[in-house]
C-alpha cells in the first residue's frame, strides 16, 4: 500500500493526467445517465476530469462490430492508460486490440465463456470488471411475462439481424426457458433503423405474439424510445432489461441495477490507476436487481397485471 501511495503521489506531483478510453457500441445520448454515475463515482474517489484524468469517449452509434473495432484500435493508438467497455462487442474488440492496456468491462454476459478472462476469481490477463448474469436474467424476464399474462403462449423475441456473440449466449438460455415454460418463442431479426423496427413489430403482430421481449444489448437500449412507441402503438406487452425503459413509458423491466454497475466500474478504474493489476482483480457479479412495473403503460394497452405480480415489484409506477 505504501508503494502504491508513493507511486500516486509521485504521479500527482509530476502533474500526470491519466487518460481513460470509453468504448460503447451505442450512442452518447442514450448512455448519458450511466456515464454521469461513472463520473460522479470517479470524482468521489478523487479523479476529476481535466485535473488528473481525461476521458476519451468513443461511441459506435449502433453501426455494428466493424465500427467498434475501428474505435478500439483508435483508443489503443492514443495509448490510453485504461479502457472501459460497455457490452460484449467493445470488450472483445478491445481485448483483440491490446493485451497490455488494462480493460474494465461493465455489465457483460459470461466473460469466461466469451474468452475474456480465465476465471471470475482470477482473470489472469488485462481484463476485469463486472458481469451481469444477462442470460439468466432473460430467462427470468420470460417467467415474469408468463406470470403477468397467464394465457401467454407465444412471445416475440426481437434480436439483432447481425451476429452478436453476447446475444448468442442469451438466445441459448431463452430457447431452453421457453420450452420449459411451454411458450413458443418467435425470433424476429431486426435492423435498428426506424423502418427495420417498424417491420419487426408488424411481423410480431402477423405472427400473433402475445408479448415482446428483446435481447439485452446496448444497441436495443440506444433505440429504446422508438421501441417503446412501437410497443404502445401495436398494443403489445413487453418486458425490458433496463429500468430506463419503464421510466420512459415502458410496461415492465427486470434486470441489474446498472447505475450500481457503473459506479463499481469507476471503483475498478480507481484501483487500477493506483497500481492494481486487472489479472489480480476478481470479476464481480451483479448483486442488485430491480423489478419495475408501469401501471400507466398497462392501462394504455388494456392489460391488467395480477396482484401477485405487482406485490413482487420493487417499484410500481402509478
Amino acid at each position: 500500500m505504501l508503494l502504491v501511495g508513493a507511486t500516486i503521489a509521485e504521479a500527482q506531483q509530476a502533474g500526470k493526467i491519466f487518460q481513460i478510453g470509453y468504448l460503447d457500441p451505442s450512442t452518447a445520448s442514450s448512455m448519458g445517465g450511466r456515464l454521469e454515475m461513472f463520473r460522479q463515482e470517479l470524482s468521489k474517489l478523487g479523479w476529476i476530469e481535466g485535473k488528473n484524468v481525461t476521458i476519451e469517449y468513443r461511441f459506435g452509434e449502433t453501426k455494428g462490430d466493424e465500427r467498434v473495432k475501428e474505435l478500439a484500435a483508435e483508443l489503443v493508438r492514443l495509448k490510453v492508460d485504461l479502457i472501459v467497455t460497455a457490452g460484449v462487442s467493445p470488450a472483445l474488440e478491445a481485448k483483440k486490440a491490446t493485451s497490455t492496456i488494462p480493460i474494465v468491462v461493465t455489465s457483460i454476459v459470461d466473460p469466461v465463456a466469451l474468452g475474456l478472462v480465465a476465471s471470475l476469481a482470477r482473470p489472469g490477463g488485462n481484463v476485469t470488471g463486472l458481469s451481469a448474469f444477462t442470460s439468466e436474467l432473460n430467462t427470468k424476464r420470460l417467467e415474469v411475462l408468463k406470470d403477468a399474462i397467464p394465457k401467454l403462449d407465444r412471445v416475440g423475441l426481437l434480436r439483432l439481424s447481425a451476429y452478436n456473440a453476447g446475444e448468442e449466449l442469451q438466445l441459448k438460455e431463452l430457447r431452453v426457458a421457453a420450452t420449459a415454460l411451454k411458450v413458443e418463442l418467435e425470433e424476429i431479426k431486426t435492423q435498428l433503423d426506424p423502418q427495420g423496427l417498424e417491420s419487426a413489430f408488424k411481423t410480431a403482430k402477423q405472427k400473433q405474439v402475445g408479448a415482446i421481449i428483446t435481447t439485452s444489448t446496448q444497441r436495443f437500449f440506444a433505440e429504446r424510445k422508438r421501441i417503446l412507441e412501437l410497443a404502445t402503438k401495436h398494443r403489445l406487452p413487453a418486458i425490458y432489461s433496463w429500468k430506463d425503459y419503464v421510466d420512459e413509458g415502458g410496461l415492465m423491466s427486470y434486470g441489474v441495477d446498472y447505475d450500481d454497475q457503473y459506479r463499481k466500474a469507476a471503483q475498478y478504474v480507481d484501483k487500477i490507476l493506483k497500481g492494481a493489476k486487472p489479472a489480480d482483480l476478481p470479476v464481480q457479479q451483479a448483486t442488485k436487481f430491480q423489478f419495475v412495473i408501469n401501471l400507466k403503460a398497462a392501462e394504455q394497452i388494456g392489460l391488467t397485471i395480477p396482484v401477485r405480480v405487482l406485490e413482487r415489484a420493487d417499484r410500481v409506477i402509478k
